[in-house]
């Protein structure tokens, strides 16, 4: 089964829907999602925020983290997912940015590095929500790299999911 069809099997049974918050996959992650017939039952909308300013002014990122540490970061990842979950109001949020090259890395972030986040917004007065973040460094060319970084970013959301 393809992860794009799993997600939908997952947040179906939880009666749950997710939002995407990309940078460097630019779409992919919610065009995989919306490849399967009846996405629209559990999946509200992707952002695709390529720039600072759109990280910004779409999902809220703080500028503080931007500037440290820049937008490929764990502190980013987190709240680009955060702010898509918070800015759609749905459950799930799930967020990419990386290098996906072929120029643009360095020693400490080579071409390929992403940073995928996840997060869950559980029910007001439970103290249940959270986000984790994941880094990872994918091979291949520019389009091998997009595809890795969006089947891991939902591969990922299907484990937190199934794992709450």
């Amino acid at each position: 089964m393809a992860i794009e069809e799993r997600v939908g099997d997952v947040l179906r049974d939880r009666g749950e829907s997710v939002a995407a918050a990309e940078s460097c996959t630019g779409g992919l992650v919610g065009s995989k999602i919306t490849d399967v017939p009846g996405a629209s039952d559990y999946f509200d909308r992707s952002y695709v925020t390529y720039t600072n300013a759109a990280k910004l002014e779409e999902l809220g990122v703080p500028r503080e983290p931007l500037d440290a540490e820049g937008a490929v970061s764990e502190p980013v990842a987190a709240a680009m997912a955060r702010g898509a979950r918070d800015g759609a109001g749905v459950p799930w949020g799930v967020a990419t940015t990386g290098i996906a090259g072929p120029d643009g890395g360095t020693d400490d972030k080579p071409v390929g590095t992403v940073y995928v986040g996840v997060a869950y917004g559980a029910p007001w007065g439970t103290g249940g929500s959270r986000c984790a973040v994941e880094r990872y460094v994918f091979d291949g060319s520019r389009v091998e790299i997009k595809a890795a970084i969006a089947d891991r970013a939902l591969a990922d959301l299907v484990g937190a999911a199934e794992g709450s």
